[in-house]
Parts: C-alpha cells; sequence; structure tokens
C-alpha cells in the first residue's frame, strides 16, 4: 500500500485516497505534522537540514548563558525572542524540520503566545522595569490585602 501524502487514508478497500482534507475517523498511522520535511535537501549534512530548529535553540543557549552569568532581563528577552522568531520562521517556511511539532496553526499560536508572555515577563522584572502595566499592580495589591 502506498501513501501519497499525509492526508491520504485508505478506504475499505485498502487503497490510498484523498476525499477529504480532514483525518479519518480512524487512522492506522500518525501523520507528519504540515512542514516537517527537510529544511535543506536530503544530501545536506544534517546540521543544515535542520537549520530553523538549531537557530531558535542558538538563541536560546545565548539567553540560557546570558542568565547564567547574572543577566538574568537580558537572557528571559533572549529566550522570549527565540521562541517569537520560531513563530515566524513556522509562519513562513513551507519546510521547517524539527520546528514543526503540530499543525501550522498550532505551532505558531504557541510559539507566540509563550514568546509574547516571556518577553513581556522579562520587561516587567524589578528592580527598574522597563514596562509597567498599572492594572496589574492594583490586581496584586487587591488581592493580597490586610482586611
Amino acid at each position: 500500500m502506498v501513501v501519497r501524502d499525509a492526508i491520504s487514508a485508505p478506504d475499505i478497500d485498502g487503497r490510498p485516497r484523498r476525499a477529504t482534507r480532514r483525518f479519518p475517523l480512524f487512522t492506522r498511522d500518525t501523520a507528519r505534522p504540515e512542514g516537517g520535511g527537510r529544511a535543506a535537501p536530503r544530501d545536506a549534512p544534517a546540521p543544515a537540514r535542520q537549520w530553523p530548529v538549531l537557530a531558535v535553540l542558538a538563541v536560546v543557549g545565548l539567553g540560557l548563558l546570558l542568565t547564567a552569568l547574572d543577566q538574568f532581563r537580558y537572557g528571559t528577552l533572549f529566550v522570549g525572542l527565540a521562541l517569537l522568531a520560531g513563530a515566524v520562521l513556522r509562519w513562513l517556511l513551507p519546510d521547517v524540520g524539527m520546528l514543526a511539532v503540530r499543525s501550522r496553526f498550532t505551532d505558531i499560536a504557541t510559539y507566540g503566545v509563550l514568546g509574547t508572555a516571556i518577553v513581556l515577563l522579562a520587561m516587567m522584572v524589578q528592580p527598574n522595569p522597563w514596562l509597567e502595566i498599572p492594572f496589574l499592580k492594583d490586581t496584586l495589591h487587591f488581592t493580597v490585602s490586610n482586611s
């Protein structure tokens, strides 16, 4: 049996057939995520085939190194920006290798939300925050009160 693409499913007779873009009710195999192919040709060395995930991991590693060197704000900012860069790469490139985990929408939403949250938290870190959100201070005082 030959399956033509990730969303082909065998019909009752066992022939692969693409009737709809939805996955079948019962699957017999796990489909590759969209964009899960190589980011470079097959004959390229392994690091070149997976350059998108390696680029994101390199920036995360730099952020963790900065955090270890007592530059917490800049380190966490780099980690958040790496996740946002992963979301942009996932959006723009058709094949991103191992950076593709789920569907394109799920990956972009996950990388984007987590990256934005980490960047915002890095900007609000005390002392001397770069970003102050007034209602958060009021909420904290309301929830942690003496009365």
